[in-house]
């Protein structure tokens, strides 16, 4: 692993691994806990008619559903047919990549090393818990629930950070912290930004010149004060009184 790919092999799979896999040509990535035996414990959005997956964003409209379908109708002999499943389920390694790669997610990286990592959603400065306690935290949740999946603040990404750092945001009581997330917020905020300033120094080359610097700067600050390993707003929360007050909402 390094800054251009997080890729592994199954074989350096270890229990309590953060991993994910990209979807949709890579437009956005799949989260879970690896917990070993060849089963993924991730949250998902369903993909039953009728019900809610979002907020009716354009991420919602792209990102219809995590949970893994059954192409040709044929269940997966271990699995069973999970594509009208949500919340949090358990998974075989299979179902949860869908053909794609497997990729780790990396915690306790250096600042440089965060920034170079253009995209979101593969890194962060905060620590990981021991594998014991993260599995732990996985299960439980695969048993009480993480509440009512929402793209933007509560994902398969803040779902295995959870589980990884049991850090929450404390101002506001939520998991947040969700790099892929911010990722695609910063990139629409760093384009309306661009967008206004060639407009305001007109289309000429000086003013792409001082546009894309301060976009690109704009981008790398709002990642890196979004991560839970800078904020200064997040405390660990255990589990069971994490679903204490998700079920009190």
């Amino acid at each position: 692993m390094g800054v251009l790919s997080n890729k592994i092999e199954r074989d350096n799979l270890k229990p309590g691994d953060h991993i994910y896999s990209w979807r949709h040509a890579y437009i956005y990535s799949h989260h879970g806990i690896y917990v070993g035996e060849g089963k993924v414990i991730h949250f998902t959005q369903s993909r039953g008619k009728g019900q809610a997956i979002g907020k009716g964003t354009l991420l919602d409209r792209i990102i219809v559903s995590s949970s893994p379908p059954n192409p040709l109708d044929i269940p997966c002999p271990i699995c069973g047919d999970q594509s009208n499943l949500d919340g949090v389920i358990s998974s075989c390694i299979d179902c949860f990549l869908l053909g794609g790669d497997l990729y780790r997610f990396e915690y306790g990286v250096k600042r440089a090393f965060f920034l170079a990592k253009v995209r979101g959603g593969t890194c962060t400065l905060a620590s990981s818990d021991s594998p014991q306690e993260v599995i732990h935290r996985a299960s439980y949740l695969l048993q009480n629930g993480f509440g009512v999946y929402n793209i933007c603040k509560k994902n398969c990404e803040n779902f295995a950070m959870y589980c990884k750092t049991e850090l929450v945001v404390s101002t506001i009581f939520s998991v947040g912290g969700s790099g892929q997330a911010e990722s695609f917020v910063s990139a629409a905020n760093v384009t309306a930004i661009v967008s206004s300033r060639l407009l305001y120094l007109s289309t000429g080359f000086g003013g792409l010149v001082t546009a894309i610097p301060v976009g690109i700067g704009t981008y790398c600050v709002n990642r890196l004060v979004s991560d839970l390993g800078v904020r200064r707003d997040v405390t660990k929360v255990p589990v069971e009184e994490l679903v204490f007050r998700t079920g009190s909402d």
